[in-house]
């Protein structure tokens, strides 16, 4: 079945310069980029995809870490592959979220790591399951930034809403 998936590499995926190896081994899975970015974090944009941690001892850290605040590198590459079964495909690859777990072939097993902290740094994240992955796709992307109609979409309109633009 045709599905969508978010992938982010994360900080320390970036500072460790393996954009390259993470995206030469996503694209083993035979999906399309349906949609790609680099973000940076805003502890808003942190706390609603971690939203469901939030009661977690560690969650502060996690925000801090997505933010790139560990690491110096404040951004994520932010993607949405498609393509059939995107979600197991990309989940085998990226590999168990504890690093130490992963497979030593996965993207988490050759790259992660686990701080003296105990905080995971598995270089990337990729969603659960449809539910998780819509929510999360919604969050990271506005409909236009994402060559596939994915999900359904409206016309609206909102007055007053100040936005940065190209100068002319």
């Amino acid at each position: 079945m045709k599905e969508q998936t978010l992938v982010l590499i994360k900080p320390d995926g970036l500072k460790k310069s393996l954009t390259g190896n993470i995206l030469t081994t996503l694209s083993e899975s035979r999906l399309e980029i349906a949609g790609a970015k680099v973000v940076k974090v805003s502890r808003r944009l942190a706390e609603k995809h971690y939203q469901h941690l939030k009661k977690k001892p560690f969650y502060e850290e996690l925000i801090r870490y997505i933010r790139g605040e560990l690491h110096g590198k404040k951004k994520v590459l932010v993607l949405v592959y498609y393509g059939e079964d995107a979600i197991d495909k990309v989940r085998e690859i990226a590999g168990a979220t504890n690093p130490e777990e992963a497979d030593a072939e996965s993207i988490r097993g050759k790259y992660g790591r686990i701080t003296t902290k105990g905080i995971f740094e598995n270089v990337i994240h990729a969603s659960k399951n449809r539910e998780e992955a819509e929510k999360e796709i919604k969050l990271w992307f506005k409909p236009d930034e994402i060559i596939f109609k994915l999900y359904p979409t409206e016309m609206v309109t909102r007055s007053k809403v100040k936005v940065k633009a190209w100068k002319r």
